[in-house]
C-alpha cells in the first residue's frame, strides 16, 4: 500500500485525536480490559444438547465430555499454552465459527477482543499474515495512534449499543499489506471483524447518563476524552473472542493506490512515481517482471515514457523520447489504435510481419506484451504498454483489469499533457500574453517550436506571429455623453459636500461668532458658485483638499461649541464614503449604472461569441470603458486547416449585425434597472479589402501589419465622432445602428442584410444613407444608419439567426 494512502486515510481519522490526553497517546494502551475466554462458544455447543437434532447432540456430547478433561479451557485463558494443550479439542470447538471445510481456501484466525495475537488460524492466514509469535505481520493502513483510537471508538460503539440504546455505526477498514513470499509483491488484506463470541461485561454499576451527559455525548461521539470522562472505561470488560475474516482486496487497493497516485502532479513524469505505479501493476497482475509503457500523442509527435527514459525535468515533453506517428506504422501499436481496444501479443516471437518496432522489442528480452490506446472523452491521446519476458504472462483473461487502469492513465496523461500545455500557455504569456482559443493553435505551434529548440541545445528564438489575408470587422456600443453625465455627478456631489460643511460653519458662528468662521464660510461658498459654473480639470482634487486641510480640522473642536454641533457633524460624517472620505452618491450611482451596463453587454457578447465560434473559427477581442467595442478577423491563415469560405465571412456580417440589434434591445430593457438612465448609440465599420495582423511583442497584442493597414486603425479611432456631411450631426444616435463603409458594394451587401433583419422584426423601416465629414487621415467614408425595432421582444435565441436567415445568407453568397 502506498504511503500516500495511508497518509490520506489517517488524515481522514484525525478527528479521533481530539480529547485524548498525551500520555494516553503516548502509551496506547487500550484502557478496557480483555479476557480471552472460550465460555461463550462452549455455551454455544452446550445450547446444541437441546436442540434435538442428532448431529449436533452427538457433538456436544463429544465437547461436553472432553471438556470434563480440560477445565481450565472454562476459565479466563491467560496463557496461550492452555490452547495449545488442548488442541484438538479446541479445534473442535471452533468448527463453528471456522468451518474445516474452507480452511485451505479462507483467511481466518480467532483473536482475543481488541487484541491482535491469534490463538487460532486457517494455514492461509498463518502463511501469509502472521509472524511466528502469532501477531500480524505486515503494515496497516493506520499509523499506532490511529490504530488506538480506532479500537477505542469501536469498543465505545458496542457499549453505547448495549448498555445505553445509542447505536452509531462505526466502520473504518482495517487493510493489512503483506509480501507475498512466492513473488515479492505486495498482497492488501481487509480485516473483517466477528464479534458473536465476545461478550461485554458490567463491573460495578457505572453512572447513569443524565439526558445533559447524553446531549454531551451524542454532540462528541468520537471525542475520546468526553467518552472517557462521561462513560470511565474501568466500569466495563471484553471477554471472549473475535472471529477475524481476511479478504483479498489486492485489485481494489492497487486500483485505489493507482488512482490517488495518478492524482498527484508529475505522477508519470517522476522517475520515483514511475517506478511505483510500474510495482503496482506487478501486484495487480502478479506478474514481478512486468514492465510498463507509456505515450503520449502531442500533433503528429509520439512522446515515449518508460522505465529507460531519461527523467529528470518532471516534463512529459523534456523526458520522454520522441519519435514522429509514421514511425509505428504497421506495428502492433498502430494495429492496436486501428481496432480501438487492447491488442494482446503472447509470444511476440513467433508473430508474422513483424516491423523494426518488434525486432526491437525482442532485442531487448520483450516476447509477451498487451498494447492499449488511451483516449479521454472518446479522443486518443496516447497508449499503455505491458511487457514481459515470459510467453502468456499476459493474456485475454488477466487483460480483462486494464479495463480498470485504462481510464487511470488516461486521465494521468492527460493531467501531463495539460501540465505541458500549461507550460506552452506560460510561455506564451511571457513571450506574448493570453491569446483567443481560435489563433491559440499557432501560439502554440510557436511555442513548441521554441521547446523543441532548446532541447536540441540549438539557438531558440520566439518566431513572429503574422496572419495574412484576413477579413476584420469592427463594432462598438457606446454610452453616450458619458463624460459629461460623469462631470456633471462629480459637480453636484462636490457641491452638496461643500454645501453640508458651510451649514456648520454656520452653526458654529452662530455659537461663537469668530470673524474667521465667517471668512471661512465665505471661502466654501466661492467654491461653490466657481463649480456650479462649470467644473476644471483640477477642481475636484483641490476642493477635496481644501474641505480636508482647511474645514474638517476644526470640525472636533467645534463640537463644544453649542447644541447640535455634535449631531450635526456626525450627519456629515456620515454622508461621506468610508473609503475615499468624500460624498459620493451619484458618481457612485452613474459608476454603478456604467458598470451595469457594461457588465451586461460584455456578457451578452460573450455569450453569443460561443455561438459563433461553432459556426466558424475566428479571432475576437473586446475592450470595456464608458461602452464596449470589438474586433473580429477571420481568414484563411487563422484557421490551423486553412480551409475558408467567403461565405463565413457574409455570415459573421449577418450575425454582428444582429447581435448588435440584440445589443440595442438589451441596452433599451436595462434602464429601468439603472440608477442613471443611460443611452447607447451603436455603430459598425465595414471593410472588404483584407489586411494583415501581426503579433507585437512589446506591446504584447495584435495590430494591423503594414502602412497601407494602418488607415483601418486609424478608421476605428475616430469613426465614433464622425459627424453627418453638411448636417453637424453626429453619426451615432441613440437606439440606431451606424454602418460606416467606404466603397458601394459594402453598402449594397449589407442593404441585403438589412432587408432581412426588417423583415424578422430587429430593424424599423427606417433607412438612412448619408454621408461622413472628412476625419483627420481618412475621406470619402459614408454610413448607412437604421433604427432598431426597440419595442419588440424578440424570442430567437441570442445572435443566432434562425435557419431561414441561415439559408438566406447561404442563398445570397451563391447568388
Amino acid at each position: 500500500m502506498s504511503d500516500n494512502y495511508m497518509m490520506s486515510t489517517d488524515k481522514q481519522l484525525s478527528f479521533c485525536l481530539r480529547g485524548c490526553s498525551t500520555a494516553q497517546l503516548e502509551s496506547n494502551k487500550f484502557p478496557f480490559k480483555t479476557v480471552l475466554s472460550l465460555s461463550s462458544l462452549i455455551d454455544f455447543w452446550m445450547e446444541g444438547l437441546a436442540s434435538g437434532h442428532a448431529v449436533k447432540v452427538a457433538c456436544a456430547k463429544r465437547i461436553q465430555q472432553a471438556l470434563e478433561a480440560a477445565p481450565e479451557l472454562l476459565e479466563p485463558i491467560e496463557d496461550f499454552s492452555v490452547i495449545e494443550k488442548h488442541k484438538e479439542l479446541v479445534d473442535m470447538l471452533m468448527t463453528v465459527a471456522v468451518p474445516p471445510a474452507f480452511w485451505d481456501r479462507d483467511f481466518s484466525a480467532a483473536m482475543p477482543p481488541f487484541t491482535y495475537r491469534s490463538f487460532y488460524a486457517t494455514p492461509s492466514f498463518e502463511r501469509f499474515l502472521l509472524s511466528a509469535d502469532g501477531t500480524p505481520k505486515g503494515q496497516t493502513n493506520f499509523d499506532e495512534h490511529t490504530m488506538f483510537c480506532v479500537k477505542v471508538l469501536n469498543a465505545y460503539s458496542y457499549i453505547l449499543a448495549k448498555f445505553y440504546g445509542i447505536k452509531r455505526d462505526f466502520d473504518y477498514p482495517i487493510i493489512f499489506t503483506t509480501t507475498d513470499a512466492d513473488t515479492g509483491l505486495d498482497r492488501h488484506f481487509q480485516m473483517n471483524f466477528d464479534p458473536q463470541f465476545c461478550e461485554i461485561r458490567k463491573v460495578g454499576e457505572p453512572k447513569p447518563l443524565t439526558e445533559e451527559d447524553r446531549k454531551q455525548l451524542l454532540a462528541n461521539l468520537t471525542d475520546l476524552g468526553v467518552l472517557m470522562e462521561l462513560i470511565p472505561p474501568e466500569h466495563f470488560e471484553f471477554h471472549g473472542f473475535v472471529v477475524i475474516d481476511a479478504v483479498d482486496v489486492t485489485d481494489g487497493e492497487v486500483l485505489s493506490a493507482i488512482k490517488h497516485d495518478l492524482i498527484e502532479k508529475g505522477s508519470v513524469v517522476s522517475q520515483t512515481r514511475f517506478k511505483s505505479l510500474q510495482e503496482k501493476l506487478r501486484t495487480l497482475f502478479r506478474r514481478p517482471e512486468l514492465v510498463l509503457g507509456l505515450a503520449a500523442l502531442q500533433g503528429e509527435q509520439v512522446l515515449l515514457l518508460n522505465s529507460g527514459a531519461k527523467i529528470e525535468k518532471n516534463c512529459i515533453f523534456h523526458d520522454s523520447v520522441h519519435y514522429k506517428i509514421s514511425d509505428f506504422a504497421g506495428s502492433i501499436y498502430d494495429r492496436a489504435i486501428e481496432q480501438g481496444e487492447p491488442l494482446i501479443i503472447e509470444d511476440l516471437t513467433v508473430e508474422p510481419n513483424r516491423t523494426v518496432v518488434e525486432e526491437e522489442m525482442i532485442r531487448h528480452g520483450v516476447k509477451n506484451v498487451i498494447v492499449a490506446p488511451l483516449y479521454y472523452q472518446d479522443e486518443l491521446i496516447g497508449t499503455l504498454d505491458l511487457a514481459s519476458p515470459n510467453p502468456g504472462d499476459l493474456n485475454a483473461m488477466n487483460a480483462m483489469k486494464l479495463w480498470d487502469v485504462l481510464p487511470l492513465f488516461s486521465v494521468a496523461i492527460k493531467r501531463s499533457m495539460d501540465e505541458l500545455e500549461s507550460n506552452i500557455q506560460r510561455l506564451i504569456k511571457e513571450k506574448y500574453t493570453a491569446v483567443h482559443p481560435s489563433v491559440e493553435w499557432r501560439f502554440r505551434e510557436a511555442a513548441l517550436n521554441f521547446v523543441e529548440a532548446q532541447r536540441l541545445g540549438g539557438h531558440a528564438e520566439i518566431e513572429p506571429i503574422v496572419f495574412e489575408n484576413v477579413y476584420p470587422l469592427y463594432g462598438v456600443s457606446d454610452i453616450r455623453n458619458s463624460s459629461t453625465q460623469r462631470n456633471t455627478a462629480i459637480r453636484e456631489d462636490l457641491a452638496e459636500h461643500l454645501t453640508l460643511a458651510r451649514e456648520i460653519i454656520r452653526l458654529a458662528a452662530s455659537y461663537k461668532p469668530l470673524p474667521f468662521l465667517d471668512e471661512l464660510s465665505y471661502r466654501i461658498g466661492k467654491h461653490i458658485a466657481e463649480i456650479e459654473s462649470g467644473l476644471g480639470s483640477g477642481d475636484e482634487v483641490s476642493i477635496i483638499e481644501f474641505l480636508r486641510r482647511d474645514v474638517e480640522p476644526y470640525f472636533d473642536h467645534m463640537q463644544a461649541f453649542g447644541p447640535g454641533m455634535r449631531e450635526k457633524i456626525q450627519a456629515y460624517q456620515a454622508e461621506l464614503d468610508p473609503e475615499i472620505g468624500t460624498l459620493y452618491r451619484r458618481r457612485q450611482d452613474f459608476e454603478e449604472s456604467v458598470t451595469l451596463m457594461n457588465e451586461t453587454i460584455s456578457a451578452y457578447l460573450d455569450e453569443a461569441q460561443e455561438k459563433a465560434q461553432a459556426m466558424f473559427p475566428h479571432y475576437f477581442e473586446k475592450h470595456t470603458t464608458d461602452g464596449v467595442d470589438h474586433s473580429i478577423y477571420i481568414g484563411a491563415s487563422l484557421v490551423a486547416d486553412g480551409k475558408f469560405d467567403l461565405l463565413y465571412l457574409r455570415n459573421l456580417r449577418l450575425w454582428q449585425l444582429t447581435v448588435m440589434c440584440e445589443v440595442a434591445q438589451q441596452a433599451e430593457r436595462l434602464k429601468a434597472d439603472l440608477a442613471v438612465p443611460l443611452e447607447m448609440a451603436h455603430l459598425i465599420a465595414v471593410q472588404n479589402t483584407p489586411l494583415a495582423i501581426r503579433f507585437r511583442f512589446d506591446e504584447k497584442q495584435f495590430d494591423v501589419d503594414g502602412a497601407y493597414n494602418i488607415r483601418y486603425e486609424i478608421m476605428k479611432k475616430r469613426i465614433d465622432k464622425a459627424v453627418i456631411k453638411g448636417r453637424e450631426e453626429r453619426l451615432t444616435q441613440p437606439g440606431k445602428i451606424a454602418i460606416v463603409y467606404s466603397q458601394p458594394k459594402e453598402a449594397v451587401e449589407y442593404r441585403e442584410y438589412i432587408d432581412y433583419l426588417q423583415a424578422s422584426g430587429y430593424l424599423t423601416d427606417e433607412v438612412e444613407d448619408v454621408g461622413l465629414e472628412d476625419l483627420q487621415g481618412i475621406q470619402g467614408l459614408k454610413a448607412l444608419r437604421v433604427s432598431v425595432n426597440i419595442q419588440d421582444g424578440l424570442a430567437q435565441p441570442a445572435g443566432i439567426p434562425s435557419v431561414d436567415a441561415e439559408e438566406e445568407s447561404v442563398k445570397t453568397t451563391s447568388e
